[in-house]
């Protein structure tokens, strides 16, 4: 009821497509990291992460420790095109630096990929429901993803931030209270569990070996460090949020909001999963032997042993944690519709037109969304943390290496980089079928395939040079001094 509320609030606030898509640029920096945050952290965070940490050990951590690391990459090279040149979404961009092919290709790669995350992301939450309360799976689906698009169509990217974070503050108070009362179920308390998760080898965190099959450090390192430029360098569901704050240094505070907050978020997680297999490990009666997906672990052992209350509580967490990202993925594609497309081709209609528009293109997302997510549901999958790293380098690996061709590079044309982005597609499907490397190691070899053909394409294909005032790393220092 309160975000229905919220929806129906800011709607009376967003008037133009300016409101509707940036919030007229009066979002506070805190709350723009918050919802970085947010966006990103979903449900697969939730329960998808303690789910691996339970199963396995701490070796997924590097993959979100190299979020720091890409913080001032994005905000010293990537972040002053988005601002500057005044865009509504990246894929302009691209257009500018290359041809609208490349625009229009690249976005719409980023909506199919969107689409996906939706129904994995509303896919997952209602596990839990369905475990709490015996309500089939998919009226869960359903329920939730009118709920999103209720207030996301209402009130636009202002509802979707500010809801963010309230669900933010609800995810991590759950998580927290959940760290803090698994120990006194086991046997010695924090000691106790402590003591198991060495004997088990839970914590082990750094290793060395080399192999392309497991989550050793080098594959989670440079896996992290792709997935991370794809997420904060070129997704649009994030981007967004850089161009909602008043100014380039307020964005910049957001970035460093979310890359500050990630480190103790991860600990926390991967923390639940440890404390979870203590607990099971010493109270094997409570686990329930006919459970198959290891990511429901966390919402059976919510069910079976948190007192009533409490328990609801952490399920509003789980839901805030699917609902943080799902407002946002429908938001970003509805806004990736109305300006890489329909404004992109009819540039003299009005805005009150396309903000009519844009909130049809969220609603129709969404329920398109709930109904990918509504087959997901009768798919066989082992582990949607697994899931969901494959599915990121398969779609967007290549988006990541675009971009990096198009700020960093000079020689690189609009030709070369489509070829680039096509070729990086083709082979990470070979790849996989042929030569299988960790999940999280596909979005760096996206990145790599994309920036080394795109470049060595353009190096051989002949194409008039554009210019490129502006548009690359050296030119836009260059205008800056000139």
């Amino acid at each position: 009821l309160g975000l229905i509320a919220m929806g129906i609030y800011f709607a009376q606030r967003g008037k133009t497509t300016e409101d509707y898509f940036k919030a007229g640029r009066r979002i506070p920096w805190w709350a723009s990291g918050l919802s970085i945050f947010g966006t990103q952290l979903s449900a697969i965070t939730f329960m998808a992460i303690p789910a691996k940490a339970f199963a396995t050990d701490w070796r997924y951590l590097i993959i979100n420790m190299a979020i720091p690391i890409v913080a001032p990459l994005v905000i010293f090279f990537f972040l002053p095109f988005y601002r500057r040149l005044n865009l509504t979404t990246a894929y302009e961009y691209l257009e500018r630096r290359f041809n609208l092919a490349t625009r229009m290709f690249a976005s719409a790669m980023f909506m199919v990929y969107h689409l996906g995350r939706i129904g994995i992301v509303l896919f997952l939450p209602s596990i839990a429901l369905s475990l709490v309360t015996g309500i089939d799976v998919s009226v869960c689906i359903v329920s939730m993803g009118l709920l999103c698009i209720f207030y996301t169509v209402a009130g636009g990217i202002e509802a979707v931030i500010w809801t963010d974070v309230i669900q933010v503050v609800i995810l991590l108070g759950g998580a927290l209270v959940c760290l803090v009362l698994i120990p006194f179920h086991i046997p010695g308390g924090w000691n106790g569990m402590c003591d198991i998760a060495v004997a088990h080898d839970k914590l082990h965190l750094l290793d060395f070996r080399f192999s392309t099959l497991e989550a050793v450090f080098w594959i989670a390192l440079l896996g992290g460090l792709g997935e991370s430029i794809i997420a904060y360098g070129t997704d649009q569901s994030v981007i967004q949020r850089y161009l909602t704050t008043k100014d380039e240094s307020s964005a910049a505070r957001g970035i460093w909001t979310n890359a500050l907050l990630i480190i103790p978020v991860s600990f926390l997680f991967f923390g639940i999963g440890t404390a979870l297999f203590a607990f099971y490990k010493t109270n094997p009666q409570a686990m329930n032997p006919t459970l198959e997906n290891a990511d429901a672990i966390f919402p059976w052992f919510i069910v079976t042993q948190l007192p009533v209350g409490l328990a609801g509580l952490i399920i509003a967490a789980v839901f805030s944690a699917s609902m943080s990202s799902l407002d946002s993925s429908m938001h970003s594609i509805s806004t990736a519709v109305t300006t890489d497309f329909y404004h992109r081709f009819r540039p003299n209609a009005g805005d009150r037109g396309r903000l009519v528009l844009a909130r049809w293109a969220t609603a129709m997302v969404g329920i398109l969304g709930t109904s990918i997510a509504l087959f997901m549901a009768r798919w066989d999958i082992q582990s949607l943390l697994d899931q969901a790293l494959t599915f990121i380098g398969l779609f967007a690996g290549g988006l990541g290496g675009l971009f990096l061709l198009a700020i960093f590079t000079r020689k690189t044309h609009g030709t070369g980089a489509l070829i680039g982005l096509l070729a990086s597609g083709i082979l990470q499907l070979l790849l996989r079928q042929y030569y299988p490397v960790h999940a999280s190691f596909y979005p760096a070899t996206g990145i790599f395939f994309c920036l080394v053909i795109g470049y060595t394409a353009s190096l051989i294909i002949p194409q008039k040079q554009q210019s490129i005032e502006g548009l690359t790393i050296y030119t836009l220092r260059q205008s800056e001094n000139g």
